[in-house]
């Protein structure tokens, strides 16, 4: 027989500071998110989590009249780009927007970004030689239920360490738990400088900017706000 144990406060107390400690991650990059909305696209906000594009191309007028894809994320780490198969089959002209931070005390700062409009050319390019066929056959593996957790992330790893998806800028990340058995893709730091802005400095920077507008910090405690240095 059974037996159901009630959680105990501790338990819950730490399920709740996850919780937490996820929404508050969430709630930098959005803060990002906005700020870059705000100071160039019309203060535009999504409509739904799942559209195609964070800010529509009607909503840049100023730089290029493209979509944006504004993305926060800590410096020197992946740029995570979302589901594999949406992403390789985007097939028009965007402008991705990254703001690199650190820690400092209660903010974070942003100390590097990168810009760069990006053609559905230099997007295949970043893919290599994968192809939709590769991304789907590996979709499949980590989505088979007749695989348990520890196969199914054994079996995914592997076929993502050997070439084609080695090879390539873009990066997938098999996503499997009890919670999820989702494909995702992200580029790394380096990478993502190399083939994007190989000229410029990867480097930590005193102050980040995005269209030579500083980004400012964001506050930590209580409701997450921008500060400028």
């Amino acid at each position: 027989m059974k037996i159901f144990r009630a959680p105990t406060c501790a338990g819950i107390l730490l399920f709740s500071a996850c919780l937490l400690n996820a929404s508050e991650v969430q709630k930098h990059g959005l803060s990002f998110e906005h700020w870059v909305a705000d100071t160039f696209f019309e203060g535009y906000r999504p409509k739904e989590m799942t559209q195609k594009w964070d800010i529509p191309a009607q909503y840049n007028k100023l730089h290029g009249g493209v979509p944006v894809n504004p993305k926060a994320t800590k410096f020197g780490t992946a740029v995570g780009m979302g589901d594999a198969l949406r992403q390789y089959d985007v097939d028009e002209p965007f402008l991705l927007i990254v703001g690199f931070w650190k820690q400092d005390g209660d903010r974070k700062v942003f100390v590097q970004s990168l810009t760069a409009h990006i053609t559905p050319e230099k997007w295949r390019e970043l893919w290599g030689a994968v192809t939709r066929a590769d991304i789907e056959s590996l979709d499949r593996t980590v989505k088979d239920k007749s695989l348990s957790i520890p196969d199914a992330r054994r079996e995914a790893l592997k076929i993502k360490s050997l070439p084609p998806f080695s090879d390539a800028v873009i990066q997938v990340n098999p996503k499997i738990d009890h919670a999820q058995r989702r494909l995702q893709c992200s580029i790394p730091y380096k990478r993502l400088f190399e083939a994007l802005a190989p000229d410029a400095d990867s480097g930590e920077m005193k102050q980040a900017a995005v269209f030579g507008k500083p980004i400012p910090a964001v506050e930590e405690s209580g409701a997450r706000k921008f500060r400028d240095k």
